[in-house]
């Protein structure tokens, strides 16, 4: 039997190996417009669209004794107000930061874990427009929740902390400039967008080459093909971890960034 290698043609098809284009589909409607809507942007619009509904039947006919779906809602929303943002920011901070905290995190959630429900096979924030939202949002955020606590002292507290004598401030009034107001909203924008990219590139190459392998390559090629599956699988179980965790790392650095413009001594 004829043997090929996975970058050759085979007989009947070709191995196509994941590539960067996956991320700019091309338009579906409203091409060269603002309005201009691809295959991810439908997704994005799909997910948002689905989580109002799924909590809007959640919570449409709240009982004092919790319906089944009633419980799976309120579960949901008190891991965030309890190990989110009462945890980080106390019950009075964490309520009055809650509605930003809970959204944000199922919105991550949402557009996460579309990268391994088949038809979609993408994640939505895969693509730096919605990373980038979000890390503006967080922000923002900290940086309103800074100044509505201390006005006066928020900018300066940042980049003079207290106790530190004045010929140093040289040195870490630039460090706390870029630290906090400027590697903080990249750090967020590129964890979770790395993290999703690289994902979805990994189950391509892992599903991709098992087709490869079963389909067209021959030989003993077959015999590959079940192991890069079986790695494709597990990889699937790791990916949605990582969707989970992703949303709850950024929600948890936005709390912890709102904790910190809200110290004393700022």
């Amino acid at each position: 039997m004829h043997l090929v290698t996975p970058t050759l043609f085979a007989a009947e098809g070709e191995f196509h190996p994941p590539s960067i284009n996956e991320f700019f589909p091309p338009a579906l409607w409203f091409e060269g417009t603002p309005f201009e809507i691809n295959r991810i942007m439908l997704i994005r619009i799909v997910m948002a669209v689905l989580l109002l509904v799924l909590f809007w039947i959640g919570t449409r006919r709240m009982r004092v004794i919790p319906t089944r779906g009633q419980s799976l809602t309120e579960m949901a929303l008190d891991f965030v107000r309890i190990n989110i943002a009462e945890d980080l920011l106390g019950k009075v901070d964490g309520r009055r930061f809650l509605p930003i905290l809970t959204a944000m995190f199922f919105m991550i959630l949402a557009f996460n874990i579309t990268g391994v429900i088949p038809g979609l096979n993408i994640a939505a924030s895969s693509v730096i427009g919605t990373p980038l939202v979000l890390a503006v949002v967080s922000y923002v955020t900290f940086i309103y929740a800074g100044i509505k606590k201390s006005p006066k002292n928020f900018f300066k507290n940042s980049l003079f902390p207290s106790g530190v004598p004045w010929p140093v401030y040289i040195i870490v009034t630039p460090i706390e400039l870029i630290s906090t107001f400027v590697i903080r909203p990249v750090t967020l924008t590129l964890r979770l967008l790395m993290n999703m990219m690289v994902g979805h590139l990994l189950l391509v190459l892992f599903f991709a080459a098992t087709n490869f392998f079963i389909l067209y390559a021959g030989g003993f090629f077959p015999a590959l093909g079940v192991f890069t599956f079986a790695f494709g699988f597990a990889f699937t179980l790791f990916e949605i971890l990582v969707a989970v965790l992703q949303a709850y790392v950024f929600t948890l650095l936005t709390a912890v960034y709102i904790q910190l413009a809200l110290a004393e001594d700022h």
